[in-house]
């Protein structure tokens, strides 16, 4: 008796799917053009483009010319290379227990050696560092 119930069962499922028609029609797109432009900016983005067509992050070089424990030293070194060259960013990291001060934002190791060789005199203990640089300086 619960075998014929079940196969019962199917029979209308297998029946009910076969008469069942698929909806029939057309789906129309309608998006804000804005989209467009912000996916165009995401892939510019990505690859590493701005919308200008200047790469965002850029490899170049910096001159470290403190390297030490004081932060107070390593701020009074920063404000004397400003009043001394005011032309040129600086830069202070901090990594345990040490602060670094760099300086420059040079696209060829020869820019920074100029630098250095100016600097030498007056910072004792001068080192060219390879990382990322800010493209908007370097391109000046």
């Amino acid at each position: 008796m619960l075998r014929i119930k079940h196969i019962g069962i199917l029979a209308l499922f297998l029946l009910s799917a076969c008469l069942t028609k698929a909806q029939e029609g057309s789906v129309q797109e309608v998006k804000d053009p804005l989209i467009d432009s912000l996916i165009k900016r995401r892939i510019e983005l990505t690859k590493g483009v701005s919308q200008s067509g200047t790469p965002l992050v850029i490899t170049g070089y910096r001159v470290q010319i403190f390297f030490g424990p004081n932060r107070k030293e390593a701020y009074d070194m920063q404000a004397k290379f400003k009043t001394l060259y005011p032309e040129h960013n600086t830069y202070i990291s901090y990594t345990q227990p040490n602060y670094r001060l760099k300086v420059g934002d040079f696209r060829t190791r020869m820019e920074a050696q100029q630098l250095m060789n100016a600097l030498r005199p007056v910072f004792p203990t001068l080192f060219i560092f390879r990382e990322r640089i800010n493209p908007e300086k370097a391109d000046q």
